[in-house]
């Protein structure tokens, strides 16, 4: 969480100077936006190839897609609380 508030900042401190303080915060949640939706298309494509597994790595792939949605939801509950 502490590198994506680097990531968001250091983007937003390269526009230092041009924008003013609401647009700061625009540009902070679009970018908070696609990164959310860029981290929903992951998981997406993780939890679809887990249901590719054949039958008897069924209950792993379901382990591992379990996995990915807590710690993803982890995510957007921590972005959402840096705004």
């Amino acid at each position: 969480m502490e590198r994506l508030k680097a990531i968001v900042d250091g983007a937003i401190g390269e526009l230092a100077g041009t924008l003013s303080g609401d647009q700061t915060d625009k540009v902070a949640k679009v970018i908070e936006a696609a990164v959310i939706r860029g981290m929903l298309e992951a998981q997406h494509r993780a939890v679809d190839a887990c249901h590719e597994c054949s039958e008897a790595e069924q209950d792993t792939a379901h382990k591992i897609a379990t996995a990915i949605r807590r710690k993803n939801d982890a995510l957007i509950v921590n972005l959402s609380a840096m705004r």
